[in-house]
């Protein structure tokens, strides 16, 4: 069965096998999910509690055991001038579905939401998503797989939980909201914290940032304004040829990617899942980390942005279409296109990569039951009741 599809994802055996040793990417998914929002005593590993005017939803900074499952749903919505009372109403299922019982029988459910540059742009163009992404190298473009007004993330930690989260979801969408789901994807990751190999066999997810600064700095929208507590997300569909890849010679992949396959440590030196040294020469002068190799064409410091929160799963539609779900979170829409306009420039892994499918979102701010989600953008759907405290 095709873990793909336009209308419903289905949740394919290969899917379920996640502790496949190779099959997956890094996460950004929080599996301790009581409410919509962070921010509260202990609830995360950046510091102390967030104001409720800059709360982030879950399903974005990184947990210390990432769950092991996602489906990402990217929707049309059919009437724009509806769409505050959508996401009021979507975010009174998500509160429902992950406020109810233990993190075991809730099997570490989060639902992360945003909004699509078409509703964004209509309510005021110097928002942050109210850019459409740009056309890059190889892709291959369809009207149903590119751009979009609403995305679901469903994050758990068991292939049925996540599944079954999303067609609920999607069955209150299609139903009282009228939206038409556009595209469904189905991404799994073996269970385990920090790095983990993707289907190439490297390890993934090293370069991103870490500690509370680094993710005020890079990924959480500031305040004042309706954003504030927001990000801007980039989710892709990238079909990897991996047996063309892996027919290179062990030291041919490793140079493509920049890292050792043994332990992830840089081609120029260091411990292993350690920071590049770009700048580690040969005596006769030659890159230890090649010019064009992923990693240092991806790095941050070459491509002149910020840091991008990049969370990936692993998918697997059958023969010939196998790759990463690309999934990455930044302050600024150019965190992502100056990286892949570098990519596109010139990087040995990207002649192994098409991707299929594409959108740029506002991931809205956090939300509970005394504000609504979306309310910071739509007051009038909603608008904010009481304290305005987490309700955790």
């Amino acid at each position: 069965m095709n873990a793909f599809s336009d209308h419903r994802p289905a949740v394919t055996r290969r899917a379920l096998l996640a502790s496949v040793p190779a099959a997956a990417l890094s996460t950004g998914c929080r599996p301790d999910a009581g409410s919509a929002v962070r921010g509260r005593p202990g609830d995360g590993a950046h510091g102390p509690a967030a104001t409720a005017e800059a709360a982030h939803q879950e399903g974005i900074d990184r947990p210390e055991q990432p769950q092991t499952h996602v489906v990402v749903s990217v929707y049309d919505l059919a009437a724009r001038a509806g769409v505050g009372r959508t996401l009021k109403t979507l975010g009174e299922a998500v509160l429902k579905a992950t406020g109810a019982g233990s993190a075991e029988e809730r099997a570490g459910l989060t639902v992360t939401v945003g909004l699509g540059p078409g509703p964004v742009a209509a309510l005021d163009r110097r928002l942050p998503g109210a850019l459409e992404l740009p056309a890059f190298a190889r892709e291959e473009r369809t009207a149903r797989t590119w751009g979009g007004d609403l995305l679901v993330q469903v994050c758990a930690n068991g292939a049925a939980a996540a599944a079954g989260a999303d067609a609920d979801l999607a069955g209150l969408l299609e139903g009282a909201g009228g939206a038409v789901r556009r595209w469904s994807q189905a991404g799994f990751r073996p269970p385990g914290a920090g790095p983990v190999r993707n289907l190439l066999g490297f390890q993934d997810g090293i370069e991103i940032p870490r500690g509370r600064a680094e993710l005020e700095r890079d990924v959480w929208l500031p305040g004042p304004g309706p954003a504030a507590g927001g990000t801007v997300a980039v989710v892709r569909r990238l079909r990897i040829d991996v047996p063309a890849f892996l027919a290179q010679s062990v030291a041919g992949q490793e140079e493509a990617i920049g890292r050792r396959k043994a332990d992830g440590a840089p081609l120029g030196g260091g411990q292993p899942l350690g920071r590049l040294d770009l700048s580690a020469k040969t005596p006769q002068g030659r890159y230890l980390v090649p010019a064009m190799a992923h990693a240092r064409r991806a790095n941050p410091h070459a491509t002149g942005s910020g840091k991008m929160l990049r969370r990936g799963y692993g998918y697997d539609n059958g023969p010939g279409d196998r790759g990463l779900l690309f999934i990455g979170f930044q302050r600024e829409l150019r965190t992502f296109t100056a990286t892949q306009r570098r990519l596109d420039e010139g990087d040995d892994l990207m002649a192994f990569v098409t991707a299929t499918a594409s959108a740029g979102f506002l991931v809205l701010p956090g939300f509970d039951a005394d504000r609504p989600l979306g309310a910071t953008l739509f007051p009038a759907a909603g608008g904010v009741r009481g304290s305005g405290r987490s309700s955790g």
